[in-house]
């Protein structure tokens, strides 16, 4: 067998390995409904898509929650139309629950879980988790950051991008103050580049200070990055934790 194709076979076993470990790992995710357990409702990050959520929801899942993980199109529409979207979903998957019903956000999704919060409130609203969520607004999208192209790129990002900004008039100081149970959780490995535009401890996204929520009932700092966040074992059972006892517990390092 010639070198190339010799290589060509080894990263076709290593990617078959990959793909295997993650199937495996969200298994449960895929093939459990836990039917009658609390119900969780999982909120995705700018960008992304439920497709994001699924260690998390994994996790969730083999913990005994009945877990929704919803969708909605980040980049296409201003906050206040992505919190209607995301009332009528939870309006469907959870119309009939007699269980608890709790909320977690990761980064954006829970500034728009604050804000569904501020005109709904479900009665039996159990915990809520936010998870890198830029409480007081994201550095990376002040006007002031000195990136090259940086309002262009804001521009392309969308509406909602473009109000993500840490100024008095940005969409998280529109925000209410929380009046349930709120764990919050910050990453805190950033990066060099992160270093440069965002105080520190950061996650390489958020600031460990704008996750930071007045009024929050608990909150915990992981040595994790905010793109890791979403598959993070640690940070799974933290979230398994607050939902179980409304408190974090010291993180014990795998």
């Amino acid at each position: 067998m010639s070198p190339l194709k010799t290589l060509s076979t080894i990263l076709a076993l290593i990617l078959l390995v990959a793909t295997g470990s993650y199937v495996i790992g969200v298994l449960p995710a895929l093939t459990t409904e836990n039917v009658g357990g609390e119900k969780v409702v999982l909120v995705h990050g700018f960008g992304r898509s439920n497709v994001s959520m699924l260690p998390l929801e994994s996790a969730l899942a083999q913990a005994g929650y009945d877990v929704h993980s919803l969708e909605y199109p980040s980049r296409e529409e201003p906050p206040e139309d992505l919190v209607d979207i995301i009332a009528s979903d939870i309006a469907r998957c959870c119309i009939d629950v007699q269980q608890k019903i709790h909320l977690v956000g990761h980064s954006f999704g829970g500034l728009l879980l604050r804000d569904y919060l501020g005109g709904h409130r479900l009665e039996n609203l159990g915990h809520v988790v936010l998870i890198g969520t830029p409480n007081k607004g994201s550095e990376l999208a002040n006007p002031d950051l000195g990136i090259p192209a940086h309002e262009f790129l804001l521009e392309m990002a969308g509406p909602s991008a473009q109000v993500l900004h840490t100024g008095p008039d940005g969409y998280a100081a529109s925000l209410p103050a929380p009046d349930y149970s709120v764990g919050v959780i910050a990453g805190e490995r950033g990066t060099a580049l992160s270093a440069k535009w965002l105080p520190s401890p950061n996650d390489g996204v958020v600031s460990v200070e704008s996750a930071r929520l007045d009024g929050m009932t608990d909150f915990i700092a992981i040595d994790v990055t905010h793109w890791d966040m979403r598959r993070s074992p640690v940070v799974a059972r933290s979230v398994i934790e607050f939902l179980q006892y409304g408190k974090f517990h010291p993180v014990q390092s795998d």
